[in-house]
């Protein structure tokens, strides 16, 4: 009897020490996780801001799905301009004499490829909509027109769920990491880019995920 009380005293120590090893080491494990996921998802949504900008410059407003901007990214391209200053002489009616009239010219240069300016030889565009490292899942985005300070604003936001990012980490970190809210932290339960309540084209990370890019 005394054995089998030593055994189970064994067992209860060593699930014990798990718990605390568990306890110490989850976070520290969860953070490396996290921080690699994200960084990902920054990346890809840098590329969709890109993109978006683009289209805007060309269309005046942004795409409202993923099917008709990497349509535009695949075939769209800038207008090459310069822009150069003139001047003439043109008669006055009021002084009833000729004066100088300066006036600024633009030229049309050429055309230059969306794809290739944004993106090079490279093909990710085409996985614009898909949320890297979770499978089948991908970024909802949505574009519209606002009022602001009196004029109409073309507004997007492409976004994720955090918890579709860690979808197969431990259900309370990822609850906490929702209900972060620090200068250091992607706050709030979505790692987004754009807004469509604000004329903003900002991304919700800290600028330590900038950083690292760089580097």
């Amino acid at each position: 009897m005394k054995t089998i009380i030593q055994i189970v005293l064994w067992i209860a120590c060593i699930f014990l020490g798990y718990l605390i090893y568990n306890s110490v080491t989850g976070p520290i494990e969860f953070k490396k996780v996290k921080e690699e996921r994200f960084q990902k998802v920054v990346s890809k949504l840098k590329d969709i801001r890109n993109a978006q900008e683009a289209y805007k410059t060309v269309n005046g407003v942004y795409a409202k799905d993923f099917n008709n901007l990497i349509k535009f990214v695949d075939t769209g391209k800038y207008i090459i301009t310069q822009q150069r200053d003139s001047s003439f002489m043109e008669f006055d009616e009021t002084y009833q004499i000729d004066m100088l009239k300066e006036v600024k010219i633009i030229d049309t240069l050429g055309f230059v490829s969306v794809k290739d300016s944004l993106f090079k030889n490279d093909t990710r565009y085409k996985s614009l909509m898909d949320v890297p490292g979770a499978d089948g899942e991908t970024f909802e985005l949505k574009a519209d027109v606002i009022e602001k300070s009196g004029y109409r604003a073309p507004v997007f936001e492409a976004k994720v769920a955090k918890s579709k990012i860690l979808t197969d980490q431990p259900k309370d970190l990822v609850a906490r990491e929702n209900a972060q809210m620090s200068v250091e932290e992607v706050n709030g339960s979505f790692i987004k880019v754009g807004s469509l309540e604000e004329v903003s084209t900002s991304g919700n990370w800290p600028p330590i995920y900038d950083k690292k890019k760089d580097q």
